[in-house]
């Protein structure tokens, strides 16, 4: 008889409640290849709640499956929903700590567009790390006092000198969060007034809005507000603010060195037994989300050509949930280092705005409902009249 799976958070046991079978390991890397898209490599997901510390994770995880490399495209940096957000973002964070004139670092800064705002805005300087960073983009040009290491963030590279730590949709995809937020910390300055701030997908709306499209390989660990402040308390953190944002979908999380022990909790904080209540009914009620989602599906592919506009991880995660996912003629993206290749594991072709003047779509399904009047605006510049949908 097997034994329960380890929370890689506190230690105690797990209870695995929710499984997907054969899903794509990949949902961010381009393929050029309808066949090679179709056949890209797959896992399972078996997710397993901890009644200890309230931390989810897929407990059918391998690391070696995943690719972090110049193929990896997930930035979101093409829309100017995001992009203000992500401004206004970092704008608040100088403003509330007086990040000026300081040094940054931030561990997993994808193609580098936060590091550049925070290094630009502020007048500090910085280093990144992360092994998909592609310098051809340019973002970390001219005069930002900036650069990037190419590999994913260890021990090796914590020097005690951040004035301010960030780790921006990068702990998410940590089998071993513990260790890996342990390991950050070194890259914090002691002093009391040394920042970290981390920003993860808020989980506590996934379990309980059934956000099935937000459940993928890459994503191997679930963070509630109360499950992050409790594991940051854990590795010495002292847990500042807890904050929820981009509508509901981010959860940030602010936190210095701890020098007088466990700070208390905050209102934010969700408890564990209010989120095992979410999660016992879970398998059930995402269930009948995805039946009606894939019967909605059907009855317009009947109509005309339905397509879905965002092509990365939550279209990846849609379009394996619908089963027959023949149904949706293409999926749209913005970003044209996008354009040309291929669905993960489904295979439709990846293409641009412009081409759905071709089409004629009965149906637009946008993966990501903040996205729907950026959608709007593009869909009335290209003429095309359609029934836009939203997750």
């Amino acid at each position: 008889m097997s034994s329960a799976p380890e929370c890689t958070c506190c230690g105690a046991e797990m209870r695995i409640f929710y499984e997907q079978n054969s899903v794509p390991v990949n949902s961010c890397i381009l393929i050029d290849d309808e066949v090679e898209a179709r056949e890209f490599p797959r896992g399972d997901i078996r997710l397993a709640f901890c009644e200890a510390c309230g931390f989810i994770r897929n407990v059918s995880f391998d690391p070696e499956l995943t690719e972090y490399s110049g193929r990896y495209e997930e930035t979101q940096a093409y829309s100017e929903t995001f992009n203000s957000f992500h401004r206004q973002l970092v704008e608040e964070l100088i403003d509330r700590h007086d990040i000026r004139e300081k040094h940054c670092v931030e561990i997993g800064c994808g193609k580098g567009e936060f590091l550049a705002l925070i290094c630009q805005l502020g007048s500090n300087s910085g280093v990144g790390y992360d092994p998909s960073y592609d310098e051809t983009r340019g973002i970390l040009n001219g005069d930002i006092d900036a650069r990037v290491v190419r590999d994913f963030y260890g021990p090796e590279y914590g020097s005690n000198d951040a004035d301010l730590l960030v780790c921006k949709m990068t702990l998410e995809h940590i089998e071993r969060c513990s260790e890996f937020v342990g390991a950050a910390r070194l890259a914090l300055k002691d002093e009391r007034d040394a920042l970290a701030f981390f920003q993860v997908p808020e989980s506590l709306r996934i379990f309980r809005d059934c956000a099935f499209e937000d459940i993928y390989y890459e994503h191997c660990s679930y963070f509630t507000p109360g499950s992050a402040a409790r594991l940051f308390r854990s590795a010495g953190f002292d847990v500042r603010a807890l904050d929820v944002t981009y509508a509901g979908q981010y959860l940030t999380i602010e936190a210095t060195n701890s020098t007088a022990g466990s700070s208390e909790p905050l209102a934010r904080e969700d408890a564990v037994a209010e989120l095992a209540t979410l999660i016992d009914s879970f398998p059930a009620r995402c269930s009948t989300k995805i039946d009606d989602w894939r019967d909605l599906v059907a009855d317009r592919a009947a109509q005309g050509p339905v397509v879905v506009w965002g092509s990365g991880s939550k279209g990846v995660s849609f379009l394996h949930a619908l089963e027959q996912s023949e149904m949706v003629h293409a999926a749209v993206d913005i970003n044209p280092n996008r354009h040309s290749n291929f669905m993960l594991g489904t295979g439709q072709p990846i293409i641009g705005p412009e081409e759905l003047c071709k089409i004629q779509p009965r149906t637009v399904i946008a993966m990501n409902s903040i996205y729907r009047d950026e959608i709007t605006i593009e869909l009335k510049k290209l003429n095309i009249a359609t029934e836009l949908l939203t997750l």
